[in-house]
């Protein structure tokens, strides 16, 4: 069997353009990001999805790797694959961010903990926020269904120069606001009722200026606090699901599926 330095590189090349896509939606995605996930294991799961979609793939332009052309078509995989990860990471940094603010309004900030996401200290009320957040995603099977998609783009966005757009490119940028819409609807009741309460105390230390207002109201507002977490705990719980809806169908929107 012989085989020509073209035959070699075309082999190569319809191995490299899948795996590029996986692998960068690998390494985005939440669950697998995270720095307790080995960087061996993504590699293994992008290869081993690679072998298997490798032979279902349409047709691949002859695209030389090592040309600009081919350039291009690298850097739009990249950012097909990541894109879809990341989307969904927003979710993740909109609950870090409520929680965040139902911290500091119970007077918890100081208590932090390492995110398993990003490696950084975070308050303990938002990594509550955050397991709960992966929890919903793992029971609705959202890494497989992101898998799925991401499969199914390869044929409603086939490997060639056509890719991500600049309108594409700005849906992202809009729906990275809701970080800060999605995470304050969270934190919001909580917020608003821990306000109240600390405006009652400030009542309560002008009329009695004689009353230790922090030795009573630090521990009132922490149990409070705690009690309205676990009162609107369900709520949130069907935010954080629409949220994910909303990043779906955001992706999808994205894939062309």
């Amino acid at each position: 069997m012989q085989f020509t330095e073209t035959q070699i590189l075309a082999l190569t090349a319809s191995f490299i353009w899948p795996l590029m896509r996986i692998s960068a939606m690998f390494v985005a995605v939440p669950v697998f990001s995270v720095q307790a996930v080995p960087a061996r294991v993504r590699l293994i799961l992008s290869l081993a999805l690679t072998l298997v979609v490798t032979p279902l793939l349409p047709a691949i332009p002859a695209i030389e790797m090592f040309s600009h052309e081919g350039l291009w078509v690298a850097i739009q995989q990249i950012a097909i694959g990541l894109f879809s990860g990341f989307i969904l990471q927003l979710v993740f940094a909109a609950v870090v961010f409520a929680g965040q603010g139902i911290a500091l309004s119970m007077g918890l900030g100081f208590a932090s903990m390492v995110d398993p996401e990003n490696g950084q200290q975070v308050p303990v009320v938002a990594q509550f926020y955050v397991i709960s957040t992966m929890l919903i995603f793992l029971s609705l099977d959202g890494h497989l269904v992101l898998i799925k998609m991401l499969l199914d783009s390869f044929n409603s966005l086939p490997i060639g120069y056509a890719g991500f757009t600049r309108s594409d490119i700005w849906t992202v940028l809009a729906f990275s606001t809701r970080i800060f819409a999605g995470g304050l609807l969270l934190s919001l009741p909580v917020m608003i009722s821990l306000l109240l309460v600390n405006v009652s105390f400030g009542v309560a230390s002008r009329a009695a200026p004689q009353l230790n207002i922090f030795s009573v109201g630090f521990p009132v507002t922490l149990m409070l606090g705690m009690l309205l977490i676990w009162q609107t705990l369900p709520d949130s719980l069907d935010q954080i699901n629409g949220l994910l809806s909303e990043a779906y169908d955001l992706i999808g929107k994205l894939l062309r599926l």
